[in-house]
């Protein structure tokens, strides 16, 4: 019979107030890792058909495994939901940064008015 061990790791969302680069590259760490166990575990479940044992532990064993790629498929999904969320936040507060900045020679101020009469 052939064991097979793998770890997970539960993802916990918070709103913290990290910085975003940090936080970003935090996500992006953890769904390349996510990623890997995923393709390690599938992987492991082709191969559950050349191991020893009988049909009712490969039948067992597969399903174990399909468990834990489902697992991390949702924390995946959780995780890339997250990031776009943070990527979503970020260019509204890019846009709004540079909407308040107007640039140019005729910069309005209200110094810096005319009186038209006609």
């Amino acid at each position: 019979m052939t064991t097979i061990q793998t770890t997970t790791s539960s993802v916990t969302s918070g709103s913290g107030s990290g910085s975003s680069s940090s936080g970003a590259s935090d996500i992006a760490s953890q769904i390349s890792r996510i990623t890997q166990q995923i393709s390690t575990l599938t992987k492991q479940l082709k191969s559950i058909s050349d191991g020893t044992g009988t049909t009712e532990q490969k039948k067992t064993q597969q399903q174990q495994i399909q468990a834990q790629i489902a697992l991390l498929q949702a924390q995946l999904a959780q995780l890339q939901n997250k990031q776009a969320e943070e990527a979503q936040k970020k260019a509204e507060e890019k846009q709004a940064s540079s909407q308040g900045k107007v640039e140019g020679v005729n910069t309005p101020s209200t110094d810096h008015q005319i009186d038209i009469y006609i």
